[in-house]
């Protein structure tokens, strides 16, 4: 089992939901958590750090040098040995408009941004946290650290107009093998959760919506809780065993087209 006492952590998209969550039960388990968030979450990013013992870092996912500080403070938290990717964003378009105009056609820049934020953010912290990681001191098995990715049900079952989404989410699982295999000699495991629909901020209160999602699931029947994606994500980085899979936990939900 991959020891977290003592050591630093770091969560993507951290100050709320899924990240929030993973971000105490990191803590519970004797981590020093850097969470790393969009600057507009700095107040309840610094109220989390305060309460859990470890620091807000205001980040980009996608900016190299703003990544690079985070890893940086983590490495004076202690020995860097996790990582959680929790941050993304979602947009809903059809791939084209009704009316037939090009115009009408799926916004291609915002297209670029989901996957940019999703995708090629999850990667950079990915390359840039194991890279420090490979220079802590290993333990009995050789294991240095290990990360968890977050995809969606969406990478292998999009709904209409989820395109964009789905093709950053599906990226995430398609790379969580080769990447596996890319740090399996510096002593680094990576998996990736797929998770279904959870109850956090992004549906606020709507209960209309929360009710429309609750009637795809199969038992049981509610939406998720983040702290049950905290859960599997510290099963993911301590059980040492678990290596380059992608793992649903959704009910046994799948998503009907729309």
């Amino acid at each position: 089992m991959l020891e977290l006492n003592g050591a630093s952590a770091i969560v993507t998209g951290g100050a709320s939901g899924l990240g929030e969550a993973s971000v105490r039960a990191l803590a519970d388990k004797g981590a020093k958590v850097v969470i790393l968030d969009f600057d507009r979450q700095a107040e309840k990013g610094d109220a989390l750090a305060k309460e859990t013992g470890g620091v807000f870092a205001a980040a980009d996912v996608t900016d190299t040098e703003q990544v690079i500080a985070a890893v940086e403070a983590a490495k004076e938290l202690g020995p860097l040995r996790a990582v959680v990717n929790s941050a993304g964003v979602g947009w809903a378009t059809r791939t084209i408009g009704r009316d037939g105009a090009y115009e009408s056609a799926h916004d291609l820049d915002m297209f670029k941004k989901v996957i940019d934020i999703n995708l090629v953010g999850t990667f950079n912290v990915t390359r840039l946290a194991a890279t420090a990681m490979s220079q802590v001191d290993p333990d009995e098995d050789g294991a240095r650290g290990a990360i968890v990715n977050t995809a969606s049900v969406a990478a292998l079952e999009g709904q209409v107009g989820q395109v964009a989404y789905t093709a950053s989410k599906a990226g995430i699982v398609g790379m969580t093998l080769v990447i596996a295999r890319d740090l399996a000699p510096a002593g680094i495991r990576c998996n990736t959760i797929i998770p279904g629909f959870f109850d956090t901020p992004i549906y606020g209160d709507n209960e209309d919506m929360k009710n429309h999602l609750k009637k795809d699931t199969l038992f049981p029947k509610r939406l998720g809780h983040a702290s049950e994606y905290a859960s599997l994500a510290c099963e993911l980085l301590t059980n040492s065993y678990i290596n380059g899979e992608s793992v649903r936990i959704d009910t046994g939900t799948r998503m009907q087209p729309k």
